[in-house]
C-alpha cells in the first residue's frame, strides 16, 4: 500500500502499550486476583465480572489502575457476598501499588525513533488514564525530554481529539496517530480527516477490541514502531 505523510507537521503517540508496557501487568494482576477469590467462584467467572463491573464504573472512575483497585474491591465483596476478609482486601489493595510501582519497561526501539523524529517533527503524547500515573510513568521513561506537549485524556473519541487539535493549533490534515489501539487511536484519527498507524501490542483489553469490519480502513499497520521511520524522511 502506498504511504504518503509528505503533509505531516505534528506526531501524536499514544502511551500505555505503545511506548511502554502496560497491558501486560493488567493481565498478570487479573490472574492473582482470581486467585484470592478461588474460594468463591470459577476464574472465568471472576474474570467475566471483573470486566464487567470495570465497565460499568469507567464513567466515575476514568481508565488506569486506581479504578482498577475499586473494581477488583466491587467484584470480591460481590462474588463473596460481602464475606471476603480483610486481609484478602488488603492483598487487592498491595496488588495495585504493586502495578503503579512498577518500573517502566520501554518497548523496542522506541526512544531511537523518537530521537530521529524529534528532529523533524513536533511531537506530542496523547494517552488516556490516571493523570498522576501517567505522568510519573513518563517521568521514569526518560522520554519527556522529546515532547513538546503531553495530555492525558479522559477518553479518546472524536470529540476529545477535534477539541485538542483545535486547542493546539494542529490542522487535522497535518496530524498522526500512532497507537496500538484500533478503537482509541486510529479509527477515530481516521473519522475526523487526521492520519493514523496502528502497532498492536501482544495483547488487547477486551473494552479496546473493534468488530471484524472496523479492522481495515486504510490505515498503515506496523509490527514494530521502528518500521515507521521508512514512511517519515
Amino acid at each position: 500500500m502506498e504511504v504518503n505523510f509528505s503533509n505531516i507537521k505534528v506526531i501524536g503517540f499514544d502511551a500505555d502499550d505503545t511506548l511502554w508496557v502496560n497491558e501486560t501487568y493488567f493481565r498478570e494482576a487479573e490472574e492473582k486476583f482470581a486467585g484470592l477469590l478461588e474460594g468463591y467462584e470459577t476464574k472465568n467467572k471472576i474474570d467475566q465480572e471483573l470486566f464487567l463491573v470495570e465497565i460499568k464504573n469507567l464513567e466515575l472512575y476514568g481508565y488506569g489502575i486506581k479504578g482498577f483497585m475499586l473494581s477488583m474491591i466491587e467484584t470480591a465483596l460481590d462474588l463473596s457476598n460481602n464475606k471476603v476478609s480483610q486481609a484478602t482486601l488488603m492483598e487487592i489493595l498491595n496488588l495495585g501499588k504493586e502495578m503503579i510501582n512498577k518500573p517502566v519497561e520501554l518497548l523496542d526501539g522506541v526512544e531511537g525513533v523518537l530521537r530521529q523524529l524529534s528532529d523533524r517533527y513536533r511531537l506530542i503524547v496523547l494517552t488516556k488514564g490516571d493523570l498522576l500515573d501517567q505522568e510519573r510513568k513518563l517521568q521514569r521513561s526518560g522520554l519527556s525530554k522529546y515532547f513538546h506537549h503531553v495530555e492525558v485524556l479522559s477518553d479518546k473519541k472524536e470529540d476529545n481529539y477535534s477539541n485538542l487539535l483545535e486547542h493546539l493549533e494542529i490542522k487535522k490534515d497535518e496530524f498522526l496517530m500512532i497507537g496500538n489501539s484500533l478503537k482509541s487511536d486510529v479509527l477515530p484519527l481516521i473519522n475526523i480527516g487526521s492520519r493514523a498507524v496502528h502497532i498492536p501490542f501482544h495483547t488487547t483489553w477486551k473494552h479496546e477490541e473493534v468488530p471484524f469490519e472496523d479492522k481495515f480502513n486504510g490505515h498503515l499497520t506496523l509490527s514494530r514502531i521502528s518500521e515507521i521511520l521508512k514512511y517519515l524522511h
